[in-house]
């Protein structure tokens, strides 16, 4: 599929000079990934003015991935390193304490993330709807390796009654002090919905 992409950007780039123009093209230059997330923006309808009107940052890919084990559904997870490494301690901490914290989804890559968009597309949202509960792809912080969706025993999973259970206000108190912190608040600037159950990793950002 890259190499198609690939192939497909080289060829819009030589047919769209003039004949006689000399092609000098740097591969190098060319960052498939940009070209795919492209791609799966235009298939999906995204506003081409997206990063700016949301102010959702474009997310790196992570250069390495380590398991985090199994989430609740039985499906191997994966973050940074050192995401992961506080995650399991984090996770330890909350045992300790008697909280149940259970870990519901972690890395995914832009294509997963555009299949997300599309199951709401499917079910007759429209992109505007969608992207009010699933960033574009690119821009989801799940990208980067450094995000976490959590739930607990006996809570629905991404339900926003999960801020009513005693693992939400253990987070609340005790999150960053492993570097984690809630991404989107009620309010927050980015037009995504309130989701108390999505946590990133971003030490730098902690008090």
């Amino acid at each position: 599929m890259r190499l198609a992409v690939f192939a497909l950007l080289l060829s819009v780039l030589v047919l769209s000079r003039p004949l006689d123009a000399r092609v000098d093209i740097d591969i190098a230059d060319i960052d498939i990934e940009d070209v795919e997330i492209r791609r799966l923006h235009d298939e999906l309808g995204i506003p081409s003015d997206y990063a700016e009107q949301s102010g959702l940052p474009a997310q790196d890919p992570p250069l390495s991935l380590v398991s985090v084990g199994e989430d609740m559904y039985g499906r191997e997870q994966r973050l940074t390193p050192q995401a992961a490494d506080a995650w399991r301690r984090m996770q330890s901490a909350a045992t300790r304490d008697g909280v149940s914290l259970l870990l519901v989804s972690a890395f995914r890559p832009p294509a997963y993330q555009a299949s997300l968009l599309r199951r709401k597309l499917d079910r007759g949202e429209s992109i505007a709807e969608a992207l009010q509960a699933v960033a574009a792809p690119g821009h989801s912080e799940h990208q980067s390796g450094r995000a976490i969706d959590v739930s607990c025993a006996g809570c629905a999973v991404l339900e926003v009654e999960f801020e009513r259970t005693e693992t939400f206000q253990w987070l609340m108190q005790n999150a960053q002090i492993f570097g984690f912190s809630l991404s989107y608040p009620r309010g927050n600037p980015h037009g995504i919905m309130y989701e108390p159950w999505h946590w990133c990793y971003a030490p730098e950002d902690a008090p």
